[in-house]
């Protein structure tokens, strides 16, 4: 309900001025209410809004090409659409660095890779280890395996030649050593067949004997060449999945820096995943959020009027795991607590730093110390206060930091300018000795040809003047000869006149 400068500009020039004192004899038709009570106290035109001035504009709107020659159909669909357009980023606050999508489907795609990358692993352990068992018991990580996986291939290739390329693959020299020990004294090299029996019993004394024969076997090349290639594959999988996770690192803190530094990236990700988005989130509860991932189990509580759960996808923090058994359902609550707050100051803030984040995350080490040693916490608004107060100073930092860059950015340019300056003024230097000569050789042709016209119209001067104060016309056809004579090449008393000149000049 607010009149623009812009509108204001438009009436005044567009409409008749109203006298003060007298009743104005039109009235403006105006949609908004709150708007027209505005133009008439700033403006003091009258306005109306009422029934049938909606419906007048309503068919103004509708009929708004036919009134206006040049205008299009088109040109008003497009200019409606932008306005929706403007008007809903406007109000969303639209940012392409903040949708959080991207940070749903990727935390999606982290999970079933490492379940795909689990399992392959498990199937390379148990395809490679028909022909190089004792590998399994002395490498454990998965990745690690492949990699040996694919270099050894064959394992009665290996020697003492290969142990610095192992170290190198492993990180550890005495594994390699134990690798190419192992190769040596292998199953499969000495079909030796171990047997390894388990037993178990239950209810009703029954006995199962279950009989292992796990002998390494010599594998055909064919068969090793899948095996490299299907080791290779799993290799790409779990880089793939490494590059993917600092994906997630660097999207999670553009999106929701202070859930990230409270309670880590990847739970972080999975309670947006599960509330749909940033926004919803934002609009849960802080007792929604506790259980958040343990639906299930709550419900079932409803029904069967048990206990509820005290936590859900948030009992994955590292707090919750510090905390005491007692004491775990305390944590959840208030580490919710300050998730649902850092998740709104996210959503709703323009301002994209951590420290509420890393202050609240201070305030739940707090709040873990009273628990265990009962050293009493800060209040939250003195925490908020701090938090406010260096957010400030930040701000004012890169303000400054930014007029230095634009400051040195001037000077740089003010420095190639200068050299710029000094470089022409050295290839002025530089000409050549011959080009000075003629141009001294110019200059001294000029001063003698400006000399030379100087001369004879002082002479004519002189002339008039004697012309004038002498009567007798003899004495006229005397010095008019005198003056022809001047006009004439330079003699010896042009050069003596010349020499007083010089010296009357050095006198001065």
């Amino acid at each position: 309900g607010i009149m623009t400068d812009e509108l204001r500009n438009f009436l005044e020039l567009n409409l008749p001025k109203v006298k003060e004192g007298k009743k104005a004899k039109f009235r403006v038709g105006v949609m908004e209410p709150k708007v027209g009570s505005h133009i008439t106290e700033a403006t003091g035109i009258p306005c109306e809004s009422n029934d049938y001035v909606q419906e007048l504009l309503r068919a103004v709107r509708l009929h708004l090409d036919q009134f206006i020659d040049q205008l299009k159909p088109s040109d008003l669909e497009k200019a409606q659409l932008g306005l929706g357009h403007s008007y809903s980023r406007a109000k969303v606050k639209f940012n392409v660095n903040r949708v959080d999508n991207m940070v749903i489907q990727a935390i999606f795609l982290l999970d079933t890779l490492d379940k795909d990358v689990n399992s392959f692993s498990m199937r390379v352990r148990e395809w490679y280890g028909w022909h190089f068992p004792e590998l399994v018991k002395i490498v454990n990580d998965n990745y690690l395996y492949a990699k040996l996986a694919k270099f050894v291939v064959n394992k009665s290739d290996l020697s003492e030649k290969d142990i610095p390329a192992l170290a190198d693959l492993i990180g550890d020299e005495d594994k390699a050593k134990e690798i190419v020990e192992a190769a040596k004294a292998s199953m499969g090299n000495n079909h030796v067949h171990n047997w390894y029996m388990l037993l178990s019993s239950c209810q009703g004394s029954l006995v199962y004997v279950i009989f292992f024969l796990f002998s390494g076997q010599d594998l055909s090349p064919v068969d090793l060449i899948n095996v490299q290639q299907f080791a290779q594959r799993v290799m790409n999988l779990s880089e793939y999945r490494k590059n993917l996770y600092e994906y997630l690192v660097t999207k999670m803190n553009d999106i929701a820096p202070n859930l990230t530094s409270l309670i880590g990236e990847m739970v972080g990700a999975r309670l947006i995943s599960h509330a749909g988005s940033l926004s919803n989130l934002a609009k849960c509860p802080a007792s929604t959020l506790q259980i958040l991932g343990a639906e299930k189990a709550l419900f079932r509580a409803l029904k069967t009027r048990g206990n509820t759960p005290k936590y859900g996808l948030i009992f994955h923090s590292s707090f919750i795991g510090r905390a005491s058994t007692k004491n775990k359902g305390r944590m959840a609550r208030y580490l919710a607590n300050k998730c649902s707050i850092a998740s709104r100051i996210d959503c709703y803030s323009d301002m994209s730093s951590s420290i509420f984040g890393e202050k609240l995350r201070e305030q739940v080490e707090e709040r873990l110390d009273f628990y265990d040693k009962g050293v009493a916490p800060r209040k939250n608004l003195d925490v908020m206060k701090a938090a406010i107060e260096e957010g400030m100073t930040n701000t004012v930092s890169e303000e400054d930091k930014e007029k230095e860059n634009g400051d040195t950015t001037a000077k740089k340019s003010k420095k190639k300018k200068s050299k710029s300056e000094a470089d022409g003024d050295a290839m002025d230097l530089d000409k050549p000795a011959n080009t000075a000569a003629a141009e001294e050789g110019t200059e001294k042709k000029k001063k003698k040809k400006k000399h030379k016209l100087e001369e004879p119209q002082d002479q004519e001067m002189a002339a008039n003047v004697n012309g004038e104060q002498d009567e007798t016309p003899k004495k006229k056809k005397k010095k008019n000869r005198d003056a022809a004579e001047s006009v004439e090449p330079k003699t010896a008393t042009e050069g003596k006149k010349k020499k007083k000149k010089s010296k009357t000049e050095a006198d001065d």
